[in-house]
């Protein structure tokens, strides 16, 4: 059985797609997590994560003797791994587009996930207002999410991105989160794909872990002092 080793899921927004990818296609794993404690090089999470992985960052996948890190490169091994899972478009055209938006969160959005850090148990409407006033980065991120999203829901007919669950829903699964902490404004339609994710049965238990996690972490946390906001 497959290992994977995550950070917090209340903050660990690459740690979410590889597991949600996982917990929502059915997918046996053993999940290893490893706290964030910081991520200075002498940290416990440094130590614990380096002995696996290079790069010191999770997630990191151990099949056997294989190793496998960054979120992408795990998606792909889960997906050729399990054909029957058909976590990728079997359409080929839409495969690639399937892989050019994944790619695209994986390098872009740099605004929104530096505004608006992925914080599952928060809820910071007034912080994202102030955010959506302030950072035109943002909104123009958001627009792009609002593009390609009603594109895709429009071509394929939802209920997700490419008609069924993909390997495209796990990647964006963290966006879904910070849009609903920051209560970003949204169009009813896109709104009610962040709903259709966040109840994914994946997704949702996801959720419920990072919730049930009690751990405040400063330096996770620019806008709060305490939990509960």
């Amino acid at each position: 059985m497959p290992k994977l080793y995550i950070g917090n899921k209340n903050y660990s927004s690459w740690s979410m797609r590889p597991w949600v990818l996982l917990r929502q296609a059915g997918i046996d794993f053993e999940e290893v997590r490893v706290r964030f404690d910081s991520f200075d090089a002498g940290s416990e999470f440094k130590r614990a994560i380096g002995a696996v992985n290079p790069t010191g960052k999770v997630p990191v996948l151990v099949d056997g003797d294989l190793v496998v890190w960054d979120t992408l490169a795990i998606a792909e091994y889960v997906a050729e791994t399990w054909p029957d899972k058909q976590l990728w478009p079997a359409d080929r055209k839409a495969r690639a587009r399937a892989r050019s938006i994944c790619a695209e969160m994986h390098s872009g959005f740099t605004a929104l996930r530096s505004h608006c850090p992925m914080n599952i148990e928060a809820h910071l409407p007034d912080t994202g207002a102030l955010i959506w006033r302030d950072k035109s980065g943002v909104r123009a991120d958001v627009q792009r999410l609002v593009d390609m999203w009603s594109a895709l829901l429009q071509e394929h007919g939802g209920p997700m991105l490419f008609g069924q669950f993909t390997v495209a829903d796990a990647y964006f699964a963290p966006v879904c989160m910070r849009l609903a902490t920051y209560a970003l404004p949204l169009p009813a339609h896109i709104a009610a794909y962040v709903d259709r994710v966040r109840a994914l049965p994946g997704v949702k238990a996801w959720m419920d872990d990072a919730l049930a996690e009690k751990d405040f972490l400063d330096f996770e946390e620019p806008y709060r002092l305490s939990a509960g906001g």
